[in-house]
């Protein structure tokens, strides 16, 4: 299998360069002040059909492999890792219907978001339940032709803002993880509201908001497959969503490097740009080597999305580790190179090191990570 991206790929990744560099990048600081969602950029990633591209073409969707999806998701967080969560998070929200929805509710809830129409969600996390999705409260309990939900989700990406939401409930808690079954819900459901809207550190501009169920009636034909599949469902979604996450990251580590590395050759100390010095080329080094590791294992964990391999877990956990804390890494360490200008708001790269924290958080934190891939090596 390989792993290298072809020239049609490769020309794609240059033409969304050129359009982060004018329009998405210019827009990032502003957008990071207000944190105000940019619906100018989801405009202008609906003209491009960006959010059509994961998608299946009889739903309306362009189909495109995941290596193709990874290399949109990872030009744009160069310029603005909150533009690219337009995309990541509305495709999470979409993928437990690509696996687990039937052809009527496929055709009912995928086209709007090839079009654009407006945003998805996934609501899987609670107060009690972050890694331990076993503690879940959110109820679902069947009532003739609906299912009524009552609960109440936390940290959920699109909160307010999407027109529809995949909701992960319990409707058997004597089975844990077993028990937990997967919905459609839409924003305009009675029942359902939003409740608090978080105040972030980093992707200032991506709304994260809980949503409040309830008695919520859901009709019984938005049950997403069978009862009692949820958290598999989930689990299946994150495996093919992780490598977004970790271009996600890799984007970001790649805008902090640029800039940092313009900085180097134009800032002057001891009479001469710090480039030259072997400290500050060490550190660019350093940087550049874990960027590179980071690209590698992010395509390969997406070609194995597109391949479908036996071992999609183990490597999609392994990419969406090791991308994100590069992220972390390279980030701090282009501050650092800045030394006192790196920490001001003039500058990107606090922005980029802010933006890059939750990637080592989101869509299962990096400890579990470790604990999925230690479990995939152990067999268990």
């Amino acid at each position: 299998m390989s792993y290298i991206t072809d020239a049609e790929q490769e020309a794609f990744r240059s033409r969304v360069r050129a359009l982060v560099e004018e329009r998405v990048a210019p827009r990032a600081a502003e957008v990071d002040r207000t944190g105000q969602f940019p619906w100018d950029i989801f405009d202008l990633f609906k003209a491009h059909r960006f959010l059509a591209m994961l998608l299946p073409k009889d739903c309306g969707g362009d189909e495109a492999s995941m290596v193709t999806c990874c290399i949109l998701i990872e030009e744009v967080s160069r310029g603005c890792a909150t533009s690219s969560s337009i995309l990541a998070s509305s495709w999470l929200g979409a993928f437990p219907i690509i696996i687990a929805g039937s052809q009527e509710q496929k055709l009912k809830y995928l086209p709007p978001l090839a079009r654009s129409e407006g945003l998805m969600g996934f609501g899987l996390t609670e107060r009690k339940a972050g890694s331990d999705s076993a503690a879940m409260e959110t109820m679902a309990r069947l009532d003739g032709d609906r299912y009524i939900l009552n609960g109440m989700k936390c940290f959920i990406t699109h909160g307010g803002l999407a027109m529809s939401y995949t909701i992960f409930a319990k409707t058997d808690p004597e089975k844990g993880v077993k028990g937990i079954s997967a919905f459609i819900v839409g924003r305009d459901y009675p029942g359902f509201s939003i409740g608090k809207i978080e105040d972030k550190m980093g992707l200032r501009g991506m709304q994260v908001a809980e949503l409040v169920f309830k008695d919520c009636p859901v009709p019984r034909e938005n049950l997403l497959g069978e009862e009692g599949r949820g958290f598999a469902y989930a689990m299946m979604t994150l495996d093919r969503t992780r490598p977004t996450i970790a271009a996600q990251a890799t984007g970001i580590a790649q805008g902090a490097l640029d800039y940092v590395s313009r900085y180097a050759k134009e800032r002057v100390q001891f009479g001469a740009p710090i480039a030259n010095l072997q400290a500050i080329q060490f550190m660019l080094a350093d940087m550049a080597i874990q960027i590179e590791a980071a690209r590698s294992l992010t395509y390969r964990a997406a070609s194995a999305v597109d391949h479908n391999v036996p071992d999609l877990t183990y490597i999609s956990a392994i990419s969406k580790a090791f991308a994100t804390d590069t992220a972390m890494r390279v980030t701090t360490d282009a501050v650092q190179v800045m030394g006192g200008y790196g920490y001001l708001k003039d500058h990107p790269v606090e922005r980029m090191m802010r933006d890059a924290k939750i990637t080592q958080i989101y869509e299962g934190t990096n400890q579990i990570q470790r604990l999925v891939i230690s479990r995939s090596m152990l067999g268990r």
